[in-house]
């Protein structure tokens, strides 16, 4: 369970499931889903179930499972999105909750060498829910 935050925690309330995302990973630690506000299809979000403020504030053990989770969401979305660029970022300003965003590039995408946050993508409900059928599928098909 999330220790509790000063402030109110969006990733918490989706921890709790009081607010419902596109869940791609789950599991009794980390928790993967897609951002509603998307820099290009497939950007998924990572977090660690229990709130750190920022990822470096995570244990080592927990900081090492995190990013061996990433990896493979990585792989997944490459084989998904046909695309060997994937940018890993980690986050803790907008919402002050460790997470690793994973986010699917395209030569064509728009964003330049960084994604740019003020370029968002809106992608249709069924869409998102087709895209994380997709991703779940890969991640199942190659268990890491």
């Amino acid at each position: 369970m999330p220790a509790s935050s000063p402030l109110p925690c969006v990733f918490c309330d989706i921890v709790r499931g009081e607010n419902p995302h596109e869940i791609i990973y789950e599991d009794s630690e980390f928790l993967g889903f897609l951002d509603k506000y998307p820099l290009n299809a497939g950007h998924t979000q990572l977090i660690p179930k229990h709130h750190y403020r920022w990822v470096w504030d995570m244990d080592k053990a927990d900081l090492g499972f995190l990013f061996m989770k990433v990896q493979r969401i990585a792989k997944a979305l490459q084989n998904v999105f046909e695309t060997d660029w994937i940018i890993a970022d980690t986050g803790g300003i907008g919402v002050p909750h460790a997470h690793v965003h994973l986010v699917p590039r395209f030569e064509d995408d728009g964003h330049g060498e960084l994604p740019d946050p003020k370029i968002l993508r809106e992608i249709p409900e069924s869409e998102m829910v087709e895209i994380a059928r997709k991703i779940r599928a890969e991640l199942e098909r190659a268990p890491g």
